[in-house]
């Protein structure tokens, strides 16, 4: 068995906080097991687990059991400033595991261990690069499970963006490290557009050193079934992080988004803003929300919220914020969760003015959006993600809106 995670990706819900236990510096819980790099620590998933029970693991194409992970039907391409060193290199490369992270389940435990390469970018010290690095990976197949990796290293004071951009028809898993050195400040973007057939398995991870700030962008579109997983946690005091979300389910998809946020040293921040959108029979996306307030993290300071526009009948959103806190001393701590259909105030101001119903739902849509889109920063991405929200639109139209 690995050694124990010194920073377990792991909290409690709030049914589940007379079951965590804390031993010196480690949190074991129910909600997030004790991380290992070897897959046979962790038991093959039933879906009775807290942390499965959302999940079709019979759409997971056996990734959460042995389905070999040796696919290569993909391709990537980089676009990528000079300054900023982009490639691949071997598995034994000391930017693995170099964010801290060990794999929290079995799926990321698999690729772990099973990937020979990966891919590293790292922005110089002090660097200040105005053009995005996009990294763009395109499944050309998903009969053939893949798996990869990732290392972003924004080194100390630089200032960056990176956007990992996932489209085509693949099976992928992957495990994606993020690590700021002192005084970084990064915004990364991953973009899930997969083709309707994909299956995309993901953990991402973020260690953020002192006074670093990271925006983390989550964008969920395309695929059969995405589950995302993304946690970070801080290195010193003063590291900020905003987690950002966007996704749209259409009939039958599954999009499935768990954060966890460990405030393990003081004086840090962290606030976190999903949005989701569900139109179509079986369309389902799910929402954890994990934030672990510790002894050590004094004057801290952190929302999440979630909310999801239900947008017709036949669709359903799961959405649980937690958050366990273990010291009284924090400047602020809360969450909210909303999950409702269209506001029929704004569609009545909006409609006596004229409008057609069809266009003033489509309104509403882009506004509920649209905070979070100005957030990332980015023009074209920002135009892109008005363009895919309008076309995710285009096929409400007709369909019965929930009651």
């Amino acid at each position: 068995m690995a050694d124990a995670n010194p920073h377990p990706t792991g909290t409690a819900s709030r049914d589940n906080v007379a079951a965590a236990v804390e031993t010196g510096d480690v949190v074991l819980s129910h909600l997030h097991p004790q991380g290992s790099f070897e897959p046979a620590d962790h038991a093959v998933p039933t879906g009775l687990e807290e942390i499965w029970r959302f999940t079709p693991l019979k759409r997971l194409r056996g990734l959460h059991d042995d389905a070999t992970l040796t696919g290569d039907a993909y391709t990537v391409q980089v676009d990528a400033d000079p300054a900023v060193t982009a490639g691949s290199v071997g598995a034994d490369d000391p930017a693995r595991g170099s964010s801290g992270y060990v794999p929290a389940d079995r799926i990321s435990a698999r690729a772990w261990a099973e990937t020979d390469r990966l891919f590293s970018v790292v922005i110089p010290r002090e660097a200040v690069v105005d053009k995005p690095t996009t990294i763009s990976l395109k499944g050309l197949d998903a009969e053939k499970a893949g798996a990869g990796h990732v290392v972003i290293t924004a080194e100390p004071f630089s200032r960056s963006t990176v956007v990992l951009d996932y489209s085509g028809s693949a099976t992928w898993v992957d495990n994606v490290e993020i690590v700021l050195g002192d005084g970084a400040q990064l915004t990364f973007l991953s973009v899930q557009d997969w083709d309707d057939d994909a299956v995309h398995v993901t953990s991402q991870h973020a260690s953020i050193g002192r006074d670093a700030a990271l925006r983390h962008v989550a964008v969920t579109f395309g695929g059969d079934l995405v589950r995302f997983s993304a946690s970070c946690d801080y290195t010193g005091p003063g590291g900020e992080i905003d987690m950002l979300g966007l996704y749209f389910a259409d009939a039958g998809q599954h999009l499935e988004h768990r954060l966890f946020v460990d405030h393990d040293a003081p004086h840090t921040r962290s606030n976190v803003d999903y949005k989701g959108a569900l139109q179509g029979q079986g369309a389902h996306t799910v929402w954890i929300g994990n934030i672990l307030i510790r002894k050590v993290a004094e004057g801290i300071e952190t929302y999440e919220s979630n909310r999801n526009l239900v947008l017709t009948d036949g669709a359903r959103a799961d959405s649980v914020p937690n958050l366990e806190i273990e010291t009284g001393e924090i400047h602020g701590a809360g969450h909210a969760s909303t999950t409702g259909r269209f506001d029929d105030e704004q569609l009545f101001y909006l409609r006596s003015r004229g409008i057609a119903e069809d266009e003033a739902r489509r309104l509403v849509v882009h506004g509920f959006f649209a905070d979070i889109i100005r957030k990332i920063g980015i023009p074209e991405v920002q135009e892109r993600l008005l363009a895919s929200v309008e076309a995710e639109l285009s096929t409400t139209v007709g369909l019965p809106v929930a009651t």
